[in-house]
């Protein structure tokens, strides 16, 4: 029977996509861990290529004896939700100033394609936590 290996590390990092080299912070983060970090930005290069610009989250998970692991995660609700509403960036006051518009159709959308990374039961409770999300950047939800 194959031993397990005993992960020592994991490390979230959040880099732009297709932008990820072994310079910092993407390297200072995984270096002391044992990670190859040529390897590991190479790698990450090439899932990242469809996300060119934009912000994601991924997790590097490190063993002992030097491999690692490399998990991908959907982008930022905010990010997305940005972009829907076609906004540069959210409101300062999400309360008193809106700064832009999404309908219920791209909320359940942007909630269908984080699915697998929130921690929702169904797709209705995931759509409410991107309103929640849209609220505080100060987007407003339309029918």
């Amino acid at each position: 029977m194959a031993k397990k290996k005993q992960v020592t590390a994991v490390v979230k990092l959040q880099a732009t996509g297709g932008q990820a080299t072994p310079a910092p912070p993407v390297g200072t983060a995984l270096g002391p861990h044992g990670v190859n970090i040529g390897q590991s930005s190479n790698s990450s290069m090439k899932r990242h290529a469809t996300r060119w610009g934009r912000p994601s989250p991924s997790l590097s998970r490190s063993t002992a004896i030097g491999h690692s692991s490399f998990v991908l995660k959907s982008p930022p609700a905010s990010v997305l939700l940005k972009q829907a509403a076609q906004v540069a960036k959210g409101s300062a006051s999400a309360k008193l100033q809106k700064v832009g518009v999404v309908t219920s159709k791209q909320v359940t959308e942007i909630a269908r394609r984080k699915f697998d990374d929130l921690n929702a039961p169904n797709l209705e409770h995931a759509a409410r936590i991107i309103a929640g999300t849209a609220r505080s950047v100060g987007i407003e939800i339309v029918d």
